[in-house]
């Protein structure tokens, strides 16, 4: 979904539950380098959470970008840090 320009920096997931549901939280990181790709992540900021995924056995409850970071020097560069809360679907 992010392209081919976006690099994955970092995942971490960790157990979510609530009284009725249970799943799992997580946490990752994508860095766009340079103009071209810079735009191609502002479009999957755009798109994220909207996004209808198709996993199976999974539902995607939550779909966010929880931070933003442009840097101009030396290079442009957009990092991301994602969101997602996936419930087991039963």
């Amino acid at each position: 979904m992010a392209g081919p320009d976006a690099r994955f920096v970092r995942h971490v997931e960790r157990p979510w539950a609530s009284a009725t549901f249970e799943g799992t939280r997580h946490t990752f990181g994508l860095r766009f380098e340079g103009i071209g790709a810079i735009a191609a992540g502002e479009a999957f900021i755009a798109a994220l959470p909207d996004h209808e995924f198709a996993i199976p056995g999974q539902l995607v409850a939550e779909a966010t970008v929880a931070e933003v970071d442009h840097t101009l020097a030396p290079v442009p560069v957009l990092s991301l840090r994602c969101e997602l809360l996936m419930l087991k679907d039963a």
